[in-house]
């Protein structure tokens, strides 16, 4: 009997669910790399725990972007790693895998996808949107005759999606995202405070005291990096102000993003979404009083899910947990590459 894996693969990180089991895998989604023979070195959190640190002779580095993937052959490692881990794949067992890709992406891309879970072992694959995942996950009734709105922030992406009878209606996807936010962070304090620091201490920064309302401002939090001018390790104390003065723009657009989906809905489906709201999922959701600035914005109810870091896995393990043998799931198999 061969395995049934769900992966959330994500641009931050990856969550992999094994039928019957739950899921049994979180890892940031990062590879370290011999530079000159190109050889994996590390996976996950081992490679994580190097990005700004590695020596000239290895490259720490995320083989997916903007939550597509950019390097084919690392994507194909981390996953083999990520399945052994999971569920000791080997040869003589090799799993069925359910993937979520985000929603308008190019058939190329999917067929990516596809192709690097089969060469990292899967025995076939099958593709589920990511909206439809992420609000399955969050607890959302996908399958009524009613409208409800799922934006789900992601690493790489964002997406916001009005779903209804099991399927996306309309959708806006964005490729603004939480790397984008890191990214701001970085920039800002090195503009305001000539101190550059790392994408993990920008991360750090956001998710201890991102705030993008001022009523749930987290206070200050002392940070180090390189001051630019004399190239001295330098500390400053930052604040939840500050950050989200860093993220604004990012911020609004993806406000915009949501405010635009809602103006474009057919009336009957609006009606439903201002009945039941707008679920916030993913690790953006976490940021301090997104919730609270939606709501404010649109006139809408918006509510954070329960666990919105593994919504998308949780609905990807739905699907496979209810899907009969043959039913429902539509996989590729290896022979048909």
């Amino acid at each position: 009997m061969g395995k049934y894996i769900g992966i959330d693969l994500g641009t931050a990180n990856t969550i992999v669910y094994v039928k019957g089991k739950g899921i049994l895998l979180r890892e940031p989604s990062v590879v370290a790399v011999e530079q000159r023979g190109k050889k994996v070195v590390a996976v996950g959190n081992d490679a994580k725990l190097m990005l700004g640190k590695t020596p000239g002779s290895i490259i720490a580095m995320r083989p997916l972007k903007d939550g597509v993937i950019a390097e084919f052959d690392f994507t194909t490692a981390m996953l083999r790693d990520f399945f052994k881990k999971a569920s000791g794949t080997t040869v003589f067992s090799r799993p069925k895998v359910l993937v979520c890709v985000p929603y308008g992406v190019t058939e190329v891309e999917k067929r990516a996808v596809e192709d690097v879970c089969i060469e990292a072992g899967a025995q076939s694959v099958a593709l589920i949107e990511e909206p439809i995942a992420a609000a399955i996950g969050s607890g959302l009734k996908v399958e009524d005759a009613r409208g409800s709105m799922i934006v789900d922030i992601g690493g790489g992406t964002t997406e916001v999606a009005v779903l209804s009878l099991g399927g996306i209606v309309l959708s806006t996807s964005l490729r603004i995202a939480g790397d984008e936010l890191d990214d701001a962070i970085v920039q800002y304090i090195k503009k305001k405070y000539n101190i550059l620091i790392g994408e993990i201490t920008a991360e750090m920064l956001k998710k201890k005291i991102g705030s993008v309302h001022p009523a749930v401002d987290r206070g200050v939090m002392e940070i180090r990096g390189r001051n630019l001018l004399n190239g001295l390790p330098a500390i400053v104390n930052v604040s939840s102000a500050e950050i989200r003065e860093a993220m604004h723009e990012q911020v609004v657009h993806i406000v915009e993003a949501i405010r635009t989906t809602l103006e474009n809905t057919p009336p009957e489906l609006s009606s439903d979404i201002y009945d039941s709201g707008i679920m916030l999922a993913g690790g953006g959701a976490m940021l301090g009083g997104l919730d609270a600035l939606v709501t404010h914005v649109t006139g809408i109810r918006a509510t954070v899910a329960k666990n919105p870091l593994d919504c998308v896995a949780v609905g990807i393990g739905h699907v496979i947990e209810n899907a009969a043998e043959g039913d429902g799931v539509q996989y590729r198999n290896r022979s048909s590459r």
